[in-house]
């Protein structure tokens, strides 16, 4: 299919799981590390400006009630790829070595018979890359975690954590160093480079790409021997992930006569330091903790003729778990055999419409204070399992205590507990939660 077609079209099309190879979509998932809706301009912040990324929301949708599976890095990504809870396949922190593995009552890695978004759309006839980092296990002292292609990857350029990092950026043991070919500050443009060149080789194939970001995850190492987490530097690192964008956003225009491609920017979890709350535009919390601040965080969808332009979607609630099965179904791309997805397919809300989820969405972080971090501002640190269930949110801990209820609308910031005027909702959602927590391995 050599021209862009209607939208009502394009919509038509992606419903039928036997779409030819022609309609299928690329798709390119952005995922950034440890940003916050305060390190964009389009949504609201003041730290950065990021005129390639506010163009991508102008053109494109983008969504203010969007949730991460986790509010740290491995289960986040975990609740990405297999579109269930991580703690279903025990992963609970950010995977370490294996002494801190099994502190958090963890594996090692990411179980290679788990459910995989990138599997499912090479079965529907998908190339697949991921580019960037991984931490879905390898590193440390973990040797054998599952190759990239155990998950259904074709090509791939991991960093240090993961099963097989590339040599331009892992010269030495540990996540980044001075002798990397391939200078901190330049992995973004690394990342975007791959990308490119996999999209220009592909043309024949539909492409699924991870382009998973270190960035602006710490250290923020703008330029050589500049280094430190100040307002300043994380500014000038996201004026250089902006730059990419833009430059992976003309990319996917040229090739645009070719195929349509969606493209999508997530952040993995909140930030983190969050400077007084301007990384989370007031949100109460960061990364590590269960408060909007560690779980809420920016999804901007682009894509011409499949995503409609100009809109701002501030009611469908999303979340991590949801993208297997919406890509899946954007993608002519059948769900694996005996599958269920703690998440459901919110494609519609892609396409320009507005739905609202039918499931609560459940959290947990922190099962003990040994092996678990937490945020700095004691204010931060939330209880360690939360539900939310259209506009209530708890939290509680798992013996049952400490519980706090929050009217999500009313009260974004988490600034007001209600748990007294609402015991109905209270009893419901508390043992919604426990429940759920039990479930898990």
């Amino acid at each position: 299919m050599t021209r862009l077609l209607p939208f009502a079209v394009a919509a038509l099309l992606v419903t039928n799981v036997g779409t030819a190879a022609e309609s299928q979509p690329n798709v390119v998932l952005i995922l950034a590390d440890d940003l916050g809706p305060g390190d964009f301009s389009c949504y609201g912040g003041k730290l950065a400006e990021t005129p390639n990324i506010d163009r991508m929301a102008r053109e494109g949708t983008r969504f203010t009630q969007y949730y991460a599976a986790s509010p740290i890095c491995s289960p986040s990504r975990c609740g990405m790829i297999t579109g269930q809870y991580p703690g279903r396949w025990k992963i609970t922190s950010f995977l370490q070595t294996r002494a801190g593995n099994a502190g958090c009552e963890q594996a090692d890695y990411l179980d290679a018979q788990a459910p995989s978004l990138p599997r499912a759309l090479k079965t529907a006839g998908y190339a697949t890359a991921h580019f960037g980092k991984w931490h879905l296990g390898g590193g440390r002292d973990v040797a054998d975690a599952p190759p990239f292609a155990a998950y259904g990857y074709d090509e791939h350029a991991g960093t240090w954590e993961s099963p097989q990092p590339h040599p331009d950026i892992t010269a030495r043991d540990w996540i980044w160093s001075p002798d990397d070919k391939v200078k901190r500050w330049n992995r973004t443009a690394f990342f975007i480079d791959k990308t490119l060149d996999f999209l220009e080789r592909h043309k024949d194939h539909p492409c699924f790409i991870n382009v998973w970001l270190d960035d602006p995850h710490t250290p923020w190492v703008p330029a050589e021997n500049e280094k430190g987490n100040t307002p300043q530097n994380v500014r000038r690192v996201m004026t250089e992930v902006d730059r990419q964008v833009g430059r992976l956003l003309e990319g996917v225009r040229r090739l645009e006569a070719d195929r349509k491609t969606l493209v999508i920017f997530v952040s993995d979890n909140g930030p983190l330091p969050a400077f007084d709350r301007a990384r989370t535009v007031g949100l109460r919390g960061s990364k590590l903790s269960l408060y909007e601040g560690g779980i809420r965080v920016p999804f901007i969808a682009w894509g011409p003729a499949i995503v409609p332009a100009g809109r701002t979607n501030d009611t469908t609630v999303l979340s991590g778990v949801d993208l297997f099965p919406t890509i899946c179904k954007l993608c002519g791309a059948a769900l694996p055999h005996d599958y269920t997805s703690d998440g459901e397919d919110l494609s519609s809300a892609l396409l320009g419409e507005a739905p609202q989820r039918s499931k609560p969405m459940f959290w947990e972080y922190g099962r003990n204070d040994k092996f678990f971090r937490y945020p700095p501002a004691r204010n931060d640190r939330s209880p360690n399992v939360a539900v939310r269930d259209k506009n209530w949110k708890l939290l509680i801990n798992r013996d049952g205590n400490d519980a706090e209820l929050y009217d999500l609308p009313r009260d974004p910031n988490e600034s007001i507990n209600v748990i007294a005027d609402h015991p109905d909702v209270v009893d419901r959602l508390k043992t919604a939660a426990l429940n759920w927590r039990e479930s898990l391995p």
